[in-house]
């Protein structure tokens, strides 16, 4: 129990914004895990999570060694704007236009940013692979990455 427990915070830190023990517990909760404060205080201390800067001037909760999401955030924001030429789709696949040899980094931010829409990249010189599911969201990542891309 304890085990499935600890996987469950870390997915949970990975696709929440969790800046209290008291709001990792209700996600646990609502996942199906009757814990204490005192349990989820022994779980981040065991699984040596960290607080990291959250928007806002807040802090939220991650895991040993990730990247906290601003810098992800504005990393790729950065690749975004000096790297990309053009982005196009077709059904649920976006391609993106890189200057050459540049596609593997910027590839390597988008995985980062963990986008729950994005299956995956493939990155070649200077071209880039995203694959969307579900195909109705392609849209909505075009359009982000867009706005990233210009500014």
């Amino acid at each position: 129990m304890k085990a499935r427990r600890q996987r469950q915070i870390l997915e949970i830190i990975r696709q929440q914004v969790i800046e209290t023990q008291e709001e990792l517990a209700e996600a646990l909760r609502a996942a199906g895990f009757p814990v204490t404060q005192a349990t989820v205080s022994r779980d981040i201390r065991e699984l040596g999570l960290v607080k990291v800067p959250g928007e806002n001037n807040t802090f939220r909760y991650a895991a040993p060694g990730e990247t906290p999401p601003l810098r992800r955030y504005e990393r790729l924001k950065r690749l975004l704007r000096s790297s990309v030429q053009f982005i196009d789709f077709s059904e649920n696949l976006v391609v993106v236009k890189t200057l050459p040899g540049e596609a593997q980094g910027v590839a390597s931010a988008i995985d980062q940013a963990a986008w729950p829409e994005i299956i995956g990249t493939v990155a070649g010189d200077d071209t880039i692979l995203i694959v969307v599911k579900p195909k109705k969201l392609v849209t909505t990542v075009l359009q982000r990455l867009n706005q990233l891309a210009r500014g």
